[in-house]
């Protein structure tokens, strides 16, 4: 790039001298609107629990669940991401549960939309936390099988579209599984509601402190590796990215955050499409864990982290510092 004129003519630094002017030329912007709240909800009433790798996260029964969504959406963001801790009595080698219209997501999902109709609501097709065997599929003699998984994910997304979600979110990193999700939701009647595919969603050691919010950290045998994406791959994201698009996917995700913004702006770039990112529980209790022990600032990391990923190209972050975030903004 020839950047036209030099020094002492050109000055970069005026541009920088007072608050109106920063604002004036900032090339990326930040807003409430750009956020998704991921949730976590757990049986019962009245309940609350913290997740204790995750600061200041917890944990909610439905009814509870309500209120926090009515406190995000009056901070006005748009959507949220539910995830639930399944009883595990509940968890089976086949995830029956996923596909059961009165799970515990699909309860959440009603309940929200009963009292707060106007938040966006996305839920994942997986099935890691119905499976006792902790993955995203369906196992099998140590393998995780592609096409019967598929298979139990449509029906789990028809079951969840038939309770109110708007948007599909297939994170099990399964072949084909956006055509497969995106015929079974039009053939349900389910044609308006959206696919938001974890198109990029590597094998990382970030997740941690999710999986032990929804409790699939002690199910869990072995790894991810033979269907999640390999972290040393760039090239594999785009393929998997193209490969979607063409299924039917509206939006496409890259998962974890901040370790693959360089994924995030590649996407962005190539395809042109609404692409969102995960900053992933790893990503915030580290934040969180600095921030506790004095070495950062709180309010100046947590929306300097969100920034980046607008910078990068993201249309949206799901992050668990949305409502923090949207607090921030509205007082700054």
């Amino acid at each position: 790039m020839i950047v036209p004129g030099s020094f002492p003519t050109t000055r970069l630094r005026r541009n920088r001298r007072d608050d109106w002017n920063r604002r004036l030329v900032a090339e990326s912007r930040l807003g409430p609107e750009d956020l998704i709240l991921p949730v976590f909800v757990v049986e019962g009433e009245n309940r609350r629990e913290p997740v204790a790798s995750m600061p200041g996260i917890d944990r909610l029964s439905c009814d509870l669940l309500v209120d926090a969504v009515g406190e995000a959406l009056g901070l006005r963001i748009p959507a949220i991401a539910i995830f639930p801790e399944v009883d595990p009595a509940l968890k089976t080698p086949d995830a029956a549960e996923a596909v059961n219209p009165e799970n515990l997501v699909c309860r959440a999902i009603r309940a929200v939309k009963s009292g707060h109709p106007d938040m966006g609501i996305v839920c994942d097709a997986a099935l890691d936390p119905f499976n006792s065997d902790g993955h995203d599929g369906i196992v099998r003699d140590g393998e995780i099988l592609n096409d019967e998984s598929v298979e139990v994910l449509c029906r789990q997304s028809v079951v969840q579209a038939d309770a109110g979600c708007e948007v599909i979110a297939p994170s099990d990193m399964m072949d084909g599984r956006v055509g497969a999700i995106r015929k079974a939701l039009d053939e349900a009647g389910h044609g308006g509601v959206r696919i938001m595919s974890y198109a990029a969603k590597y094998a990382s050691a970030f997740y941690g402190p999710f999986r032990d919010a929804i409790g699939s950290k002690a199910a869990l045998k072995g790894d991810k590796k033979t269907y999640q994406m390999d972290p040393a791959n760039s090239d594999e994201a785009i393929r998997e990215v193209a490969l979607d698009l063409a299924e039917g996917a509206d939006m496409v995700m890259v998962k974890p955050g901040l370790p693959y913004l360089d994924i995030v702006r590649r996407v962005k770039t190539e395809f042109g499409v609404p692409t969102f990112a995960y900053q992933v529980s790893g990503e915030y209790a580290m934040l969180k864990g600095a921030v506790r022990n004095g070495w950062l600032d709180n309010d100046k990391v947590v929306l300097e982290s969100l920034m980046a990923f607008k910078r990068a190209g993201a249309d949206g972050i799901l992050t668990y510092l949305a409502v923090e975030a949207a607090k921030l903004l509205k007082s700054g």
